[in-house]
C-alpha cells in the first residue's frame, strides 16, 4: 500500500536468488494495490505507470516469471472507456521496458465498485489489443470468480467455468490460482475470503481444482484471512491436499 520502493541491492538479489533456488518450486509476486491502469486523476494514472514499471523491473531482477495486476476501475467513465485506458497504459508501460521478462498477470476481480475484470471477456479484449500480447497472462481467483457470479458450487459447474474460460481467454493464458473460498455469496460483487470449505463455496470446487490434471503444475496460493501464528494457513494446506489425494 504504498506506490514506490528503493530499488534492490545487488546482495539482497543475489541472497534472494540463492534462496529460491534451494527452497521454492515456484514464486512469483503481486503488485501493490494503488496502482490502477484506468485512473481518472492524471497525477494518480502517472503514479499507476511509475509504480507498475518499477514492480516489474524489481521482479525481473529477482527471476520472477509474471507479476499479479488488477487490472483496474474505471471509476465512472463506463467499462468501455476504461478497458480501452487499460490497454494504452499497459502498452505504455510494456514499452517502456523492452528488455523485461516478467510478464503481467492480471487477476480476475469480484467487480466491486467500478473495478473491471469481473468478466473473461474483459481479459480477451485486453490481451486482443495490447501490441504485445505474449507479455501477458492471467491469475484466477476462485472467490473473486464466484463473487463476480460465475458458477464453481459443484465440480461440474467448476469444470463448466474453466471450459469458459478456455474459449474466452485459454487456458495458455492461465498462470496461477489465488485459492479462496468466499464469505459473500454468489453473484454478490463483495469481495470477502474465508477459509478452504466453510465459505459459500465449498469442497466441490476445490476438489476439481486439486484434482484436474490441466491444472496440476499451475501454481496455488492461499489468500484466506491470515492469524499470527499462519495457523489457519497448516489447515488450509492440509485440507487442499488431502483433496487432491482423494482416490
Amino acid at each position: 500500500m504504498q506506490w514506490f520502493a528503493r530499488p534492490l541491492v545487488k546482495e539482497e538479489i543475489r541472497a534472494f536468488l540463492n534462496h529460491r533456488r534451494a527452497e521454492l518450486a515456484s514464486v512469483f509476486a503481486h503488485a501493490n494495490y494503488l496502482i490502477n491502469l484506468a485512473a481518472t486523476n492524471p497525477q494518480f494514472h502517472s503514479n499507476s505507470l511509475r509504480a507498475l514499471s518499477e514492480e516489474l523491473t524489481r521482479a525481473d531482477q529477482l527471476e520472477l516469471p509474471f507479476l499479479v495486476l488488477h487490472p483496474g476501475a474505471h471509476l465512472g467513465m463506463g467499462e468501455e472507456a476504461g478497458l480501452e485506458k487499460i490497454i494504452g497504459s499497459l502498452d505504455r508501460v510494456l514499452a517502456g521496458i523492452p528488455k523485461v521478462k516478467t510478464r503481467i498477470a492480471l487477476e480476475t476481480t469480484a467487480g466491486q465498485g467500478s473495478c473491471l475484470g469481473d468478466k473473461f471477456e474483459h481479459f480477451a479484449h485486453i490481451i486482443s489489443c495490447v501490441r504485445e500480447p505474449q507479455r501477458l497472462c492471467v491469475c484466477l481467483d476462485t472467490a473473486h470468480v464466484f463473487a463476480a457470479g460465475y458458477d464453481i458450487g459443484s465440480e461440474a459447474a467448476t469444470r463448466k467455468m474453466l471450459a469458459q474460460f478456455d474459449r474466452t481467454i485459454g487456458l495458455d493464458r492461465l498462470v496461477a490460482i489465488h485459492a479462496n473460498d468466499s464469505k459473500t455469496t454468489r453473484g454478490s460483487r463483495v469481495d470477502r475470503h474465508e477459509h478452504i470449505g466453510k465459505g459459500r463455496i465449498g469442497l466441490d470446487a476445490f476438489r476439481f481444482i486439486m484434482r484436474d490434471r490441466r491444472l496440476r503444475k499451475i501454481p496455488k496460493v492461499l489468500e484466506t484471512p491470515k492469524g499470527k501464528d499462519l495457523a489457519q494457513d497448516v489447515i488450509n494446506l492440509s485440507t487442499l491436499r488431502a483433496l487432491a489425494d482423494e482416490q
